[in-house]
This record gives C-alpha cells, sequence and structure tokens, in this order.
C-alpha cells in the first residue's frame, strides 16, 4: 500500500468522524420535551453516550473504502479480519449503551472476534491462542480507561501513533491502514470529547478503539522481520492501559469489593482527589503513555537496546503503587454506638412535710346517719420554739408557738347572760 492511499484514508476518517461527531452533537443539544416533568430527555443522554458511534462509522467508512480500491494489496484478508472483528466488538458495545447488561457476556463475543481475526490472518495455532488472550485482555484494558473526559480518547491517540510508526517499519505496509484512520478518527473525535465532553465515546468506540489497536499489534508484532525485537516492543505500548487494571483489581481486591463492579477506583479518579483537573488527568495520562509508546518503537526500530524496554513497566509500577496510597473507596457511615448511661439508686430523701390543702379537706363527706362519730385526730404539731419553764403543759398555743391568752373575764356568768338575752 502506497503512502497516498494511508494519507487519503486517514483525512477521510477525520472529515467523516468530525460531520458525523458535529450532528449528533447538534441533536443532542436541540432542546426538546422531556418525557418526564422536571427530567431531562432520555434521548440527549443516549446520543452523547453513543457518540463513539460516529468514529466508528468514520474509521470503518475510510478503512473499507480504501480496501474495496484495492488499497491493501496482498493483506486484504488481514485488514478485513482486523475490521470485521472491530466491527462486531463495536455493534456489541452500541447494544449495550443502548440496554446495559453484564460485563460477563462481553468476553464470549470478543473471543470470537479474536478467532476471526487470527483465522483470517493465518497465524499457527500457538501464535493464535497468544495472540486471542491478548486482544481480550488489551481490549478490556483501553475499554476501562472510558471514564473521564478525553481520556481514553487521548491514550488511543497516542498508543495508535506509535503503532503506525511500527507498521510503517515493519515488512507489511498494509497494516498501516487502520493505525492511520484510528488516529485520525481519535483527532477528529477529540475536539467534542474534550473537557467538557459533549459526546462520549461509550461502549461503541471504546471497545472498538481497544480492539483494532490489540489486533493491530498482534498482527504487525507477527509480521515484523525476525531480526527485531518485536516480542518485547509491540505490548509495550499498552503499558498505560495494563497499569489501570492492575491498578483497579488490587484496590478492589483489598478491598473486598467485586472485580466486575466499576467504581470510581481508576486512575483518573485519585488524580482527581488529589486536586487534578479532568484536562490535566488526560494530559498526564497521554504523557505516560507515551514513554513506553516512544521507547517501544526505537527498540523495533533497533535504535535503541531492548533492557530499555524494562524502564516504563517497572516506571508504571511504581506510579500504581503510589496511587493505591490514595484513597479511593468513602467508609460507610455507622450510626454511634448506643450505650446505656450507668444505673445509680436515687438518694434516699425524706419526703417533705406539707400541711393537707384545703380541697382534700373540702373533698370529705359528712358521715352517715347511725355511723358512730370518728374521734378527732390529734392536730399536727406545729414546729415553733420550745414552751417556756413554768407554763402549763396544757396551754394551747399560736401557729408561731407562743401561748393564748384567755379573754379578760366580765363577772357575769353564762347563766346571767342567757337570761339578759331572753
Amino acid at each position: 500500500m502506497n503512502v497516498l492511499g494511508i494519507i487519503a484514508s486517514g483525512v477521510a476518517a477525520l472529515f467523516i468522524t468530525v460531520a458525523l461527531a458535529k450532528g449528533a452533537r447538534r441533536a443532542a443539544l436541540r432542546p426538546h420535551a422531556p418525557d418526564e416533568p422536571g427530567g431531562r430527555a432520555p434521548r440527549a443522554a443516549a446520543l452523547r453516550r453513543t457518540g463513539g458511534a460516529t468514529m466508528v462509522l468514520g474509521v470503518g467508512t475510510a478503512v473499507g473504502g480504501a480496501l474495496w480500491l484495492g488499497a491493501a494489496d496482498g493483506s486484504a484478508g488481514s485488514v478485513t479480519g482486523l475490521l470485521a472483528g472491530a466491527g462486531i466488538v463495536a455493534a456489541l458495545g452500541l447494544v449495550h449503551d443502548l440496554k446495559p447488561f453484564r460485563a460477563a457476556l462481553r468476553f464470549p463475543v470478543q473471543t470470537a472476534a479474536a478467532v476471526l481475526v487470527v483465522c483470517l490472518a493465518g497465524l499457527s495455532p500457538a501464535a493464535g491462542v497468544l495472540a486471542v488472550l491478548w486482544i481480550v485482555l488489551v481490549t478490556n484494558a483501553f475499554a476501562l480507561l472510558d471514564h473521564a473526559d478525553g481520556l481514553l480518547t487521548t491514550a488511543g491517540l497516542v498508543t495508535a501513533a506509535g503503532l503506525l510508526a511500527c507498521a510503517a517499519l515493519g515488512g507489511d505496509p498494509a497494516l498501516t491502514l487502520l493505525p492511520a484512520t484510528l488516529v485520525a478518527g481519535l483527532a477528529g473525535f477529540l475536539l467534542h470529547n474534550w473537557h467538557p465532553a459533549r459526546l462520549r465515546l461509550g461502549a461503541c468506540g471504546a471497545q472498538f478503539t481497544g480492539f483494532a489497536l490489540a489486533a493491530s499489534g498482534a498482527l504487525i508484532q507477527e509480521a515484523a522481520p525476525s531480526g527485531r525485537a518485536a516480542w518485547a516492543a509491540l505490548p509495550a505500548l499498552a503499558t498505560v492501559a495494563l497499569a489501570d487494571t492492575a491498578l483497579v483489581l488490587i484496590s478492589r481486591r483489598r478491598a473486598a469489593r467485586s472485580l466486575l463492579r466499576d467504581t470510581d477506583d481508576h486512575i483518573a479518579h485519585r488524580l482527581r482527589r488529589v486536586r487534578v483537573t479532568v484536562p490535566g488527568a488526560a494530559v498526564l495520562l497521554g504523557l505516560w503513555a507515551a514513554v513506553p509508546v516512544t521507547t517501544a518503537t526505537l527498540v523495533y526500530a533497533e535504535l535503541l537496546h531492548p533492557a530499555f524496554l524494562l524502564l516504563p513497566p517497572a516506571g508504571s509500577a511504581v506510579a500504581v503503587f503510589v496511587l493505591l496510597r490514595i484513597p479511593a473507596y468513602t467508609p460507610p457511615r455507622t450510626a454511634p454506638p448506643r450505650t446505656a448511661p450507668p444505673r445509680t439508686a436515687p438518694p434516699r430523701t425524706a419526703p417533705p412535710r406539707t400541711a393537707p390543702s384545703r380541697t382534700a379537706a373540702r373533698r370529705t363527706t359528712a358521715p352517715a346517719p347511725g355511723a358512730a362519730m370518728p374521734s378527732a385526730a390529734p392536730a399536727p404539731r406545729v414546729a415553733g420554739p420550745a414552751p417556756r419553764k413554768g407554763a402549763p403543759s396544757g396551754t394551747a398555743r399560736t401557729a408561731a408557738g407562743h401561748p393564748t391568752v384567755p379573754p379578760p373575764p366580765t363577772g357575769r356568768s353564762a347563766a346571767g347572760v342567757a337570761a339578759e338575752r331572753s
């Protein structure tokens, strides 16, 4: 395949992706009546989530047009298998975007698509088994990077550029077709996926990107000359995606969480906890991906010793260890334990002596006729000063304790007073 054909395919993929993404963005931002009062219409959210289909259509149309024009020369079978397998995985992702299903159901379809690529490329049984395992692993590793605006698009763009360089230096130039169109398609989609993102890759675009990168790397490695260190150089291109997967698996294993349930424990989430912005996280991840991609490309071109390939995995392992120290899971809120107050015996205090109220006295009723009159209860003793010496003990006293003084005698007896009144 000539250079002009590669450039024409890339330009076609760029313009088709930009045009389709712009139309999907306008449709998603167009105001319309929501289905539920006070809520946002589900159509806009679905269009944003399935925006990756525009990139898939752009890349697929460009590659299909190049194959139809006969630009792939003698490697048409390999390129056709790449496009067919990536299309199957993208269709599965589109169904998941519209109606989510369990992640475990993706593996059989991804395995079948990888087997199709291996069979059409004509790989040996041993190399084919390793290629299928590698394709499924890297596809899901790259798909996990789609958890922040512009993250997967940036990392995929850098990785596809490295694959394009390795394919151009390899023995089969036709394998540069898919990486070249993927670079152009991701660059056009990044205009709408950068923060704040109007469109997202979703499962459709993420799985298509991961499958295309993994399958292209496996076929480029198989077609590389025997003298090159392709067996070690090309796997290094997926260092960032594999580091994020290792970070997630180790973190969830330590926290005893489900390995297949997606939570906020990826690289970008931890960077956000240390006050790194969303665009800053995408830039940092792009620079992180550029280090192993550049090293692998230089080793593949025989400009560096293969021993330099140990540096990117070692640096990524240190980065994963540092990121593990950043808390990713919020501890559950638990109510404070209810502790009963100590039981103490109440102090024994004598009840206050109070005089009987007038209401209680009024409630008493007169005794029934014929009933014996109860004896009068002794009058309560009123506290007061002690009686003086010499005072008679039976003398009546006042409330203050003083003896009462009888009225002075008038000299008349009771019988005389009664006679006067009559």
